[in-house]
């Protein structure tokens, strides 16, 4: 009875990316913004005039990657002035590294901004609880997608575990609810120190559409410092994958080539 099966899976061959390092995405993926300065800038004016979640700024020329909802609205209202690639490398262990300006062809991963404890106990292995804190479910799917038979990212002994006792940090979803934030709060103590705190996706990052709504409560950040910032909307399984291997100094971030 096992012989007919052990066929199938051979005909299978081999599922698992073999090298996640050089995963290039499909051109249609909107990932790092390339943005270029202009001397007209009426329309992008009235693409950060647009922006629902006001990421962009026409003056100074900025865009808040985590904000940003990777929509694509700006770049068709003013395509001189913003152009998204397909680099899925952007994640950064500050707020600040993701807002982007004229000239920047990377998102900057300054591993002085690592604590030396995240790489001294967690290279080898990172189990973390994910908390869902209001989100819609979009994120949750790309975070479970990393470990499929595709990414495999468990092959690294990253995953997730079902009980914060067991895990080495927290990876937050969502934009924080008021109705979640002190389940939030209960999860991440009991976590034993030292542990890692990941905001993944733009809710997470800044609240995103939910910003603003008197149902939220962002104060957990406030309190707690986030070790890594995960932009996306979703956030794609490689934004993750990438961001975890750069935090735990598996690789170096460095300035891709234009797509």
């Amino acid at each position: 009875m096992i012989l007919p099966k052990i066929r199938v899976l051979c005909s299978h061959g081999r599922q698992a990316i073999p090298d996640l390092d050089a995963v290039e995405l499909t051109s249609e993926f909107r990932g790092r913004p390339s943005l270029t300065a202009t001397d007209d800038t009426s329309a992008l004016r009235e693409a950060a005039a647009v922006c629902p979640t006001g990421a962009l700024s026409a003056e100074p020329f900025a865009l808040d990657l985590g904000r940003c909802l990777f929509c694509g609205e700006c770049a068709r209202r003013a395509p001189r002035n913003i152009r998204f690639t397909n680099d899925y490398r952007i994640g950064s262990p500050t707020r600040e590294g993701l807002i982007l300006r004229p000239g920047d062809t990377h998102v900057p991963f300054d591993p002085a901004s690592v604590r030396p404890e995240i790489r001294r106990y967690f290279r080898q292995a990172l189990q973390l609880r994910e908390v869902c804190a209001g989100g819609d479910a979009s994120v949750e799917m790309e975070l479970g997608a990393t470990g499929n038979v595709n990414f495999d990212f468990g092959r690294f002994g990253v995953g997730f575990t079902a009980s914060p006792r067991h895990a080495d940090g927290v990876a937050v979803s969502g934009p924080v609810t008021a109705n979640m934030a002190e389940a939030l709060e209960i999860c991440y103590d009991a976590v034993a120190e030292p542990k890692v705190l990941i905001a993944c996706g733009t809710e997470a990052c800044s609240g995103g559409l939910f910003a603003e709504s008197r149902a939220v409560d962002r104060t957990f950040f406030e309190r707690h410092r986030v070790d890594l910032w995960l932009p996306g909307a979703p956030m794609h399984p490689m934004i993750f994958i990438d961001g975890i291997r750069t935090l735990l100094g598996h690789k170096e971030r460095t300035a891709p080539q234009r797509k």
